[in-house]
């Protein structure tokens, strides 16, 4: 039986995986008295008696925990920013192609994709590599997610405060234009400039709906052309391309809570074009992609204990 360690089992991400892993006969849990649950020593050992190693951790915390790795037979998943972009590492997106699938099969090194990086890249990477949007395009992009993304400290302070107004409003972030996910939204999509970014959270737990606009004029190609490589790239049940996928004229950021999966639709007309990706923060977005990514080097059935 495997042996699994999640390394920062108390937030948000890794409270998610140790629960889904704990509901399995097939993997075996290591953990660490909550006195030990800091201490180097311990934590050493861990990383190396175990198959597979979660990080969820802050970033400078997550590049010390691959440095104690010793164990040349351990795979690390770091679900932080850490090592998103460090080329020793496999993105865990293996929708993008069957070589990505492949990489992060063979790899040891594995690092699960930003929730707003996840969609972003699975609308933006096909379409540079068919030659549809120019590596040059100068885009935007427009994300609305449910406060869970938020971590301990963001969930408390909403459900805390239902009676502050401004709590009951969606709020814009990243008024700088320097958010974490921008360097693999880049990175990954082989655009030679990091897109415009809104990231906007509200005042609902989970969901999230990465949205970028289009001009026609600006695409080699029309938006027929965008559904045939969505329609021929996505079509796997974790991530799976919709034709009108609106609910009455709407679309729900919250539409996937709670699911693993992510929806790829487009909307619009000839002239004005939508991209838009649905799925969970917490799911497609963070732990469902890690014990995705897990079931793949452990040469399972991906999907297994997938809420799909």
């Amino acid at each position: 039986m495997k042996k699994i360690f999640i390394d920062g089992a108390a937030g948000t991400t890794g409270l998610r995986i140790y629960e889904r892993i704990g509901e399995r006969g097939d993997l075996a849990l290591l953990t660490l008295p909550e006195d030990l649950r800091k201490d180097p020593g311990a934590r050493r050992r861990a990383l190396n008696e175990c198959d597979i190693a979660f990080l969820c951790l802050p970033d400078q915390a997550a590049v010390e925990a691959v440095a104690m790795v010793e164990n040349p037979h351990v795979t690390v998943i770091d679900a932080s920013t850490a090592h998103r972009t460090h080329p020793g590492f496999a993105y865990g997106f293996p929708e993008l192609s069957a070589g990505q699938r492949e990489r992060i099969q063979q790899s040891n090194r594995i690092s699960v994709p930003g929730c707003h990086a996840a969609g972003f890249i699975a609308l933006v990477a096909p379409l540079v590599q068919k030659g549809v949007l120019s590596p040059d395009a100068g885009l935007f992009c427009h994300s609305l997610t449910g406060y869970s993304g938020g971590g301990k400290s963001m969930i408390a302070q909403y459900e805390a405060g239902r009676e502050d107004p401004l709590l009951q409003a969606p709020r814009q972030y990243g008024l700088t234009q320097q958010h974490k996910h921008l360097k693999e939204m880049r990175y990954m999509t082989g655009l030679s400039h990091e897109p415009i970014f809104c990231p906007i959270v509200s005042d609902f737990y989970s969901g999230m709906e990465v949205t970028v606009p289009l001009f026609a004029r600006d695409i080699r190609g029309t938006i027929e052309d965008i559904r045939a490589i969505y329609r021929d790239l996505y079509h796997t049940p974790v991530v799976h391309y919709t034709e009108a996928a609106d609910e009455q004229g709407f679309l729900s950021a919250a539409g996937y809570s709670g699911k693993d999966s992510m929806q790829i639709t487009v909307a619009g007309n000839a002239e004005r074009i939508l991209l838009i990706a649905r799925y969970d923060n917490l799911g497609k977005g963070a732990s469902g992609a890690a014990l995705q990514c897990m079931n793949l080097k452990l040469n399972m059935d991906e999907t297994k204990g997938l809420q799909l």
